[in-house]
């Protein structure tokens, strides 16, 4: 079977709201179902929408530490306030960007998006992203009586790389990483270290089609994945490393001496 993604045309919410019940209408007003198997992505934005996760920037008080940030790296107080709010760790950065990592998720400026928030706001990353997950699962089970996974879906600049691409905050319902080690190229060699990031290829294929910009598309349903389906609670810590791991942060972290 081909796999098929299937963007989801939603009203825009402007208060919080169930995320569950907007997925029920929005399906129905493009005359889809959910089949055993689907895996449903779902904008990290649309969540924190859902959650009330979004600031008035002129109501933000700066600390002396946001200060601090907003000289070093040329940034409105406001914002450079939130950063260290929503930041457990501040790496570095250049004017106007800040590298951020909050529970092992890298991210420029702790992933603060002023686009689709009216002017004068900022959303913020939702929280919880993997009980939001886990509870749509859930609910969608108990509605339907169908297995499906769900994946929280973000935008990210890759490093060296012009442009975005999809990457899963959370998921649920779902194997986030495939192991391949022990099994062989097309040489016959061993791979010894490859892993599959299952979630973030499929969280890449759905934002795709659910574009970013005005599109309105916050929920997508990829069919006929062969991704592998699981009951089991999803560890956060299956998905990400922490950044002393990670061999962009080490590398960088330690140049050669020439």
């Amino acid at each position: 079977m081909q796999l098929t993604v299937l963007p989801l045309l939603a009203e825009r919410m402007e208060e919080k709201f169930d995320v569950f019940e907007a997925l029920l209408k929005t399906l129905e007003k493009n005359n889809e179902k959910l089949e055993d198997g689907d895996v449903i992505v779902i904008s990290t934005k649309y969540i924190s929408n859902s959650q009330g996760r979004i600031v008035d920037l002129d109501k933000i008080i700066s600390s002396e530490e946001g200060l601090k940030i907003s000289k070093m790296f040329q940034l409105k107080p406001e914002i450079a306030e939130i950063i260290v709010r929503e930041s457990d760790k501040i790496f570095g950065g250049i004017g106007g960007f800040v590298i951020t990592s909050s529970d092992n998720i890298m991210a420029p400026n702790a992933g603060i998006d002023k686009s689709n928030a009216k002017k004068g706001r900022a959303i913020l990353y939702p929280t919880n992203p993997y009980l939001v997950a886990e509870e749509i699962r859930r609910k969608i089970f108990l509605k339907f009586f169908i297995h499906v996974g769900i994946i929280l879906v973000d935008s990210r600049l890759m490093p060296a790389r012009i442009g975005t691409s999809g990457v899963a905050i959370s998921c649920a319902g779902i194997e986030p990483v495939l192991d391949m080690r022990s099994k062989r190229d097309l040489d016959g060699n061993p791979l010894k270290v490859t892993f599959q990031a299952v979630v973030d290829n499929l969280a890449t294929i759905a934002n795709h089609k659910m574009g970013e910009g005005a599109e309105s598309k916050p929920f997508a349903i990829v069919r006929n994945s062969d991704a592998k389906l699981t009951d089991r609670k999803i560890n956060p810590a299956e998905m990400a490393i922490s950044p002393d791991q990670c061999v962009y942060v080490r590398g960088l972290s330690n140049p050669p001496k020439l």
